[in-house]
């Protein structure tokens, strides 16, 4: 089943995958090498801490690259995506803008001193 995900994707419209997997990690590579849509790699910690993980995900060989987010990253996959997609999609840019206009508020605020 992963086999034919994989390779139909881009046909059934898919433009991203984030592909997240523990221990050995084959799976965001296993895809990355039956698809020529960007895969995204998220090492999950199980064993290891999840450096098992890390090391399998980002250690592909040469011409079949899979981007590698941190351990348990998920959240920075997803925001990856949406970067990559807002290359094509104006709205998403757009949003991206904004989300990171609160972020910086949020940090201005943090450091604000305390009466």
């Amino acid at each position: 089943e992963t086999l034919e995900f994989a390779r139909k994707s881009r046909e059934e419209g898919y433009e991203v995958i984030i592909a997240a997997a523990g221990m050995a990690a084959h799976l965001p590579g296993f895809i990355a090498a039956n698809t020529t849509l960007p895969v995204i790699g998220v090492p999950i910690a199980s064993t290891l801490n999840g450096l098992d993980a890390l090391l399998s995900i980002c250690q592909m060989p040469p011409g079949i690259p899979v981007a590698t987010m941190a351990i348990n990253g998920a959240k920075n996959a997803a925001l990856f995506a949406v970067e990559i997609l807002a290359l094509k999609y104006e709205s998403l840019q757009k949003k991206l803008l904004e989300y990171r206009e609160e972020m910086r508020k949020k940090v201005i605020e943090k450091n604000q001193p305390k009466p």
